[in-house]
C-alpha cells in the first residue's frame, strides 16, 4: 500500500497536520467571534457567567490547547518524513523552490508563535480564571486578579487571531501560489522573511504589553478591544505581507 512508503507516510501526516490545524484555529474563531462576545453580555460576577465559564470554556479550552499540540507535533514530523524536506532549504536557486519555502517559513513562524502563545499566555491566564469561576460557584470569595488574568489572556487570543489570516495562506497556500518559476535571489526571499518576522515581533510585543502595558486605556492595543478591531488588523497585516511576498519572492 502506498501510504507505507515514505511518500505516502508523508501525504497521510500532512493530513492529519491540516485537520489538528483545522480544529485549532475553528476553536480560536470561536472563541473571539462567539464565546467572548457572549460571555460579556453576562457581567463580570453573573453566575450563568461563571457556569459557562466552568462547564463550556474548560472543555473548549482543552480541544482548544492539545489541537495547538498536535498541529505543531505533526507540522514538525512532517519536515522530518518528507524526502529531501530541508535539503538546500531557502538557499536553492536552481530547483524554484525558494519562493516556497520563505512563505512557509513565514507561515512557520507565525504557527510556532501562535502555538507558544496558547501554552504560554492563554492557558496560563485561563487557569486562574477557570479556578476563579469555579472557587466563586462554590460559595467563595472572587479572585481579584483573575479579570486581568483574562485580560492578558484575551490579548494573545486577539494577536493569534491576526496571525492566522496570514499563517493559513503562506502555509497552505506556498504549494499553490508560490512554487512556479522564481527569478529573483536568495537576498530578496531572506529580506521577505526577515521584514515579516520584524513585523511578527512587534505585534506580539504590543498583546503582550511591552509596548505601553496591557490596560485598555494603551491606545496600541486598539487591534485587541474587539474581534472586528482584530479582524481588521489581522487583514492589513496580510495584505502588506502579501505584497511584499508579490514584489519579493515573484521579482
Amino acid at each position: 500500500m502506498e501510504i507505507f512508503t515514505q511518500d505516502g507516510f508523508s501525504v497521510f501526516v500532512r493530513a492529519l497536520h491540516v485537520l489538528a490545524g483545522v480544529a485549532w484555529i475553528g476553536l480560536l474563531y470561536y472563541f473571539n467571534l462567539i464565546q467572548v462576545p457572549s460571555f460579556a453580555a453576562y457581567g463580570d460576577e453573573g453566575k450563568a457567567r461563571n457556569i459557562s465559564i466552568d462547564k463550556l470554556a474548560r472543555r473548549a479550552l482543552w480541544w482548544f490547547r492539545w489541537a495547538a499540540v498536535v498541529t505543531l507535533v505533526l507540522g514538525l514530523l512532517l519536515i522530518g518524513v518528507t524526502k529531501n524536506y530541508m535539503e538546500d532549504f531557502m538557499s536553492d536557486l536552481e530547483t524554484n523552490d525558494l519562493a516556497h519555502d520563505a512563505a512557509i517559513f513565514v507561515g512557520m513562524i507565525l504557527g510556532i508563535t501562535m502555538a507558544a502563545n496558547v501554552w504560554m499566555i492563554i492557558w496560563k491566564n485561563q487557569k486562574i480564571v477557570l479556578a476563579n469561576a469555579a472557587n466563586v460557584l462554590a460559595g467563595g470569595e472572587a479572585d481579584p486578579g483573575a479579570a486581568a488574568a483574562g485580560r492578558r489572556a484575551l490579548l494573545a487570543s486577539r494577536q493569534n487571531m491576526i496571525f492566522s489570516f496570514s499563517m493559513l495562506w503562506f502555509m497552505v497556500g506556498a504549494a499553490h501560489f508560490y512554487g512556479g518559476v522564481f527569478d529573483g535571489d536568495a537576498g530578496g526571499a531572506w529580506t521577505f522573511v526577515i521584514i515579516a518576522t520584524v513585523i511578527g515581533a512587534a505585534l506580539q510585543l504590543n498583546a503582550l504589553g511591552k509596548l505601553g502595558g496591557t490596560a485598555n486605556t494603551n491606545k496600541l492595543l486598539w487591534p485587541y478591544e474587539s474581534h472586528k478591531n482584530a479582524m481588521i488588523t489581522g487583514g492589513v497585516l496580510f495584505v502588506v505581507l502579501y505584497v511584499l511576498s508579490e514584489i519579493l519572492l515573484k521579482a
